[in-house]
């Protein structure tokens, strides 16, 4: 696969300096768009790298192979071909939601690759599985979900989008999140909602050895405060930080606070913990 389809195909966007590269990777529905906010911030100090799932945003449609994209490792194939095609090693990878597991697996596949993860809300599992895991869902939610999704995608789309964005008082991120999930072919956006909530991959949390710092918000309603502690004491070299940012987007409605525990985080050893200084 030659360089330039790969960058087209998943509208791979590269700014800033430094030869330590952040890689952003974006959540379920959403697009690199979602990270304006936040990877400018970085590009004084770093190579910053943006791009597209396919059908999302400005990825090409026709790079979704349902096949391929039955399980969340046909997305892990997707990061890895970004990071072939530009010749990074040594990534900082920084994964919302669904790519915070994304990153968990592929820093599992190829750790020498990676220098560093940032997971933001991640969730190995969603389904709860009483008493020895809660993941915030019963399998019957996500099956009407996912139901509600074949039969009303645009209702399913305006009534989910409040739930993750949570914020009242930012309402417009809402409507823009409503926004990026309709944009997405209905499809594609089944299949990758089935994949993010049904999968468990909680066996590979213990064998990743790459440094990851968990960015926990307060009430997530997506991925609880629960299910980041689980990943706390499971990860070898992990570093909890409880945000006092609310919902499942610090990346939109909290840019300072995101931006400010990456930046401590980066500056700090490994396996201590951070103090956030200004943004």
């Amino acid at each position: 696969m030659s360089v330039k389809p790969v960058l087209d195909r998943f509208n791979v966007r590269v700014g800033g300096h430094g030869s330590h590269a952040l890689l952003f990777a974006h959540g379920f529905g959403c697009d690199q768009a979602m990270w304006r906010f936040v990877a400018p911030a970085f590009e004084a100090s770093h190579r910053v790298v943006l791009f597209d799932y396919a059908g999302h945003g400005g990825g090409d449609p026709a790079a979704h192979d349902p096949e391929r994209h039955s399980t969340l490792h046909g997305y892990v194939q997707d990061v890895l071909a970004v990071m072939d095609a530009l010749r990074l090693e040594r990534v900082t990878l920084v994964g919302h939601s669904v790519s915070a597991t994304v990153a968990l697996l592929a820093a599992s596949q190829q750790p020498e690759r990676f220098d560093r993860l940032v997971l933001v809300g991640p969730s190995p599992c969603y389904v709860n599985e009483p008493p020895h895991y809660y993941g915030g869902f019963e399998r019957a939610d996500i099956d009407g979900m996912l139901e509600l999704m074949q039969k009303n995608y645009t209702g399913w789309a305006g009534a989910l989008a409040p739930v993750i964005v949570a914020n009242s008082e930012q309402p417009q991120f809402a409507r823009e999140l409503e926004t990026s999930f309709c944009a997405v072919d209905p499809d594609i956006a089944h299949q990758f909602a089935s994949v993010t909530f049904l999968s468990d991959h909680r066996d590979v949390v213990q064998h990743v050895t790459t440094p990851a710092l968990i960015l926990q918000c307060t009430d997530d309603a997506i991925a609880p405060e629960a299910v980041g502690r689980y990943l706390a004491e499971r990860l070898p070299q992990s570093t909890f930080y409880h945000m006092r940012a609310t919902g499942h987007t610090p990346h939109l409605t909290h840019p300072h606070e995101t931006i400010a525990a990456i930046r401590a985080y980066l500056k700090t050893p490994v396996g201590q913990p951070i103090t956030l200084g200004d943004p």
